[in-house]
């Protein structure tokens, strides 16, 4: 997928800032639709996620030195309509256990990697290079650590999705 690369490197740092932000509020949101359907483990895990990427977001302002976010920041599109890093929120499904919402951390974490990697063969810029070669290297770094986590929870069942007592639509 071809790249619309950022000319500067305040430009760079204001779009990983918004990709982290919005994954953050993503992870938010499907913690709380977790919560909703009373399935309080992956409401935890998504928690936890979206902490992470909410740290992940405030170290960019600290590195930058910025005070508050960047009236530009808006994170780009990436391998279809969201950002790289968001979980899609059609891919949830309310009975999910914790191995499928790591599953779909796994998959943003892969996604952010591909695109830090492709920008960094985008750009003309090498401060903007160098900065995406080190945030793929980070995202590298997560897709493990996601990958680690998986391997402590264990695999759903088979018959997961099925609900014993189903919503019921009275028309």
């Amino acid at each position: 997928m071809k790249l619309n690369a950022p000319k500067t490197i305040e430009e760079f740092m204001a779009q990983a800032y918004a990709m982290e932000m919005e994954a953050s509020q993503r992870y938010s949101d499907l913690a709380d639709a977790m919560d909703m359907h009373n399935n309080r483990e992956v409401a935890e895990m998504f928690r936890k996620m979206a902490v992470i990427e909410g740290k992940h977001g405030t170290q960019i302002l600290e590195q930058m030195g910025w005070k508050q976010p960047p009236a530009n920041a808006v994170a780009p599109s990436w391998e279809g309509f969201e950002a790289a890093e968001s979980v899609p929120i059609d891919e949830v499904h309310y009975l999910m256990r914790p191995w499928h919402a790591l599953q779909l951390a796994l998959a943003a974490e892969q996604r952010a990697e591909r695109f830090f990697a492709e920008l960094a063969k985008t750009t003309t810029d090498e401060s903007v290079r160098k900065a995406a070669l080190e945030l793929q290297d980070e995202e590298r770094e997560h897709v493990e650590l996601v990958r680690a986590w998986m391997a402590k929870v264990p695999r759903p069942e088979k018959d997961w999705a099925e609900d014993p007592d189903p919503p019921r639509y009275d028309q």
